[in-house]
């Protein structure tokens, strides 16, 4: 599934192509997602101009004259900007034609993505009100983390991705994030100091913020808003890797089951 740098890699992707874009056209070819795309959309959204592309977590908000499109990527949906004249394929359920000629077209093979209407306050939406601190923000700090985690006995890498804690912090980025900090995800997060959830803190950030340099992780469907899929698996210190030799210490890298997800750790450097 889209984590947040690839969810960040779409935003600015799209971005320079929607702002101040008027919407003359809605085509809605399967309206049938995770939620369905409400029938109003085709009549609610042609004459609205777009004014901001905003990400909360994994979902991307675009800010109308009358409210906001809510769009999530799923497991396998990607948003590209087009000529509105390119023929659809078998996935590309969802378009919005804009004036300038292009248009933003959602592909999502499995159709667990989402594009829903929001009037009024976006952030109350059901979908968002609930939602923890952003992970790139200074609300996001070593303070705030240990003060949060002091009655938490759950697993560490479990309660890190807790999105109603902190968001975007998915499995990849939870595995690679501990393996900087040195932390192993097994450890109770209540058991963790002030000083190292400092450095898991930082850990975090720096993970997402070279995924978002290097356009995110493509391991099957994603790919950004021009097409081109992602490079940050080229970077990982350990999630997919087991049995490999860790690249700082040599030891073999392990694989547990937590969750119902799977994580990924270096038994040496991440001992405790």
């Amino acid at each position: 599934m889209p984590e947040l740098p690839e969810v960040e890699t779409t935003r600015r992707g799209l971005e320079p192509h929607l702002v101040n874009q008027r919407i003359m056209t809605v085509i809605v070819r399967n309206p049938r997602l995770r939620w369905p795309i409400p029938s109003q959309l085709a009549a609610e959204l042609p004459g609205q101009r777009i004014h901001t592309v905003q990400r909360r977590g994994k979902y991307l908000l675009l800010d109308c004259d009358k409210g906001s499109l809510i769009l999530h990527l799923g497991m396998s949906g990607s948003l590209r900007v087009i000529d509105a004249a390119t023929p659809p394929e078998k996935h590309d359920h969802f378009d919005l034609l804009l004036e300038g000629g292009a248009a933003m077209r959602l592909r999502d093979p499995r159709r667990f993505g989402a594009v829903l209407w929001a009037k009024g306050d976006v952030l109350a939406h059901p979908l968002l009100a609930s939602l923890g601190v952003e992970p790139l923000t200074e609300d996001f700090s070593g303070n705030w983390f240990y003060t949060q985690t002091r009655t938490r006995s759950a697993p560490i890498k479990q309660v890190l991705m807790d999105s109603h804690l902190v968001v975007g912090v998915g499995n990849i980025y939870a595995n690679e994030a501990l393996f900087r900090a040195t932390i192993n995800p097994k450890t109770a997060a209540n058991r963790i100091g002030l000083e190292r959830c400092t450095k898991l803190v930082e850990a975090v950030q720096t993970t997402l913020q070279l995924s978002i340099s290097a356009g995110g992780s493509s391991l099957r469907d994603f790919v950004d808003s021009n097409g081109n899929p992602g490079y940050f698996q080229q970077q990982y210190w350990v999630y997919g890797r087991t049995g490999l030799t860790c690249k700082q210490c040599g030891a073999a890298i392990s694989q547990i089951k937590q969750g119902q997800r799977s994580t990924f750790y270096c038994p040496r450097c991440q001992a405790r």
